[in-house]
């Protein structure tokens, strides 16, 4: 995969793959240039199944604030980069949320419009302290994009998701915690390392397990549950006879830690 991007920053560490919002100056806000390299990044991992996590993340003090109204409100206000389609816009949280890797929104500073979308699109969202959230749709006079309507009241409930989005307003990582939008919240100076500490111990579960987890909530969205169930017993059924069950069993039996080899 291509590390060098105008807008992005990519790391991989192991199992684990990290994009970066690469736009600081802008509040890593978005133009039609990091909308098709996200399109392309996203979806080379998406296929890549040496990937068992994914970040997205910020550059600098923000996650993303969403379209960079300079970009998109004048006279020619379409993206024009090289490649760009609808497409782009459209399937990137798709790709997010129904990957095999477990997908992590890192949240500092500001999360709102598309990048709101973004993130809600992930399977975790954790916040440093610093990060303030708003759908902000309707202040700009648009419905909206990136999926919201059908992750956040997923993630907290129809009303509630309907409140953020009618009634657009700015909201703390407190009031994120509270409502559960986010699962932690982090001071500053402790967020990356709890960013790490997250990371570190999904790429430690067993590997065969973790995306087969991930694959069961999302037929789980799509089937009824006596179907589901059928689903769920068939994979369970196929991974208690894997070499890393038998690991993990024996590990947790011998109170050490189990080595994977995802087998």
């Amino acid at each position: 995969m291509r590390t060098e991007h105008e807008t992005l920053k990519v790391s991989r560490d192991g199992p684990v793959m990290t994009v970066a919002l690469n736009r600081p100056a802008n509040r890593n806000a978005i133009g039609g240039a990091m909308m098709a390299e996200l399109y392309a990044v996203i979806s080379e991992i998406a296929v890549d199944t040496t990937v068992r996590v994914l970040v997205l993340r910020g550059e600098g003090a923000d996650f993303c604030p969403g379209a960079d109204v300079k970009h998109y409100g004048g006279a020619d206000s379409a993206p024009r980069a090289p490649g760009w389609s609808p497409l782009h816009e459209f399937q990137i949280p798709v790709m997010l949320h129904e990957m095999p890797a477990v997908t992590i929104a890192a949240i500092s500073g500001a999360c709102a419009g598309a990048g709101f979308g973004w993130a809600c699109a992930c399977d975790l969202r954790i916040a440093s302290e610093t990060a303030k959230f708003n759908s902000a749709f309707l202040d700009v006079g648009v419905a909206g994009d990136m999926g919201g309507p059908w992750t956040l009241p997923r993630i907290l409930g129809a009303a509630k998701a309907r409140e953020l989005y009618f009634m657009p307003g700015k909201f703390d990582a407190a009031e994120a915690l509270r409502i559960g939008l986010v699962s932690r919240v982090s001071a500053i100076d402790a967020f990356e390392a709890d960013l790490d500490a997250l990371t570190a111990r999904l790429a430690r579960a067993a590997p065969l397990a973790l995306t087969a987890m991930k694959a069961n909530f999302l037929a789980a969205e799509k089937v009824g549950f006596a179907d589901f169930i059928a689903l769920e017993s068939e994979k369970h059924t196929r991974l208690f006879q894997s070499q890393d069950t038998t690991e993990a069993f024996r590990a947790f039996v011998e109170k050490r830690a189990p080595v994977f080899h995802g087998r």
